[in-house]
């Protein structure tokens, strides 16, 4: 006879957390700014994200990568749950990101 494993009850169980918020909350990139992503203004998010990375000493490539490569971790992991309003906040955090760092789309530094 085959012996099964029972589960806990889900009111036992210890609650799930995504691994993604963890990497926000505590990534080696950035320390980033409490709800930066929750700001409605890309300008506020591009800032933020600057002033992260250009303060952090835990990141391990430039303030501009660092910053570009969280933002898109965020919308990356957001995925579908992104409104289309959200969505292009978003870009256009890209957008000012790249021109308060003086970068072009596809021009490498």
């Amino acid at each position: 006879m085959v012996s099964r494993k029972t589960h806990a009850p889900k009111s036992a169980r210890k609650p799930t957390r995504k691994w993604w918020a963890e990497v926000t909350e505590h990534s080696d990139a950035l320390d980033l700014e409490k709800d930066v992503f929750k700001s409605s203004s890309a300008e506020e998010i591009a800032r933020s994200l600057k002033r992260s990375a250009e303060r952090s000493r835990r990141r391990k490539s430039s303030p501009y990568r660092s910053a570009m490569s969280m933002l898109s971790f965020y919308e990356n992991r957001a995925g579908r749950n992104l409104s289309a309003r959200r969505r292009h906040i978003l870009e256009l955090a890209k957008e000012r990101l790249r021109e308060l760092f003086d970068r072009q789309r596809g021009k490498a530094h």
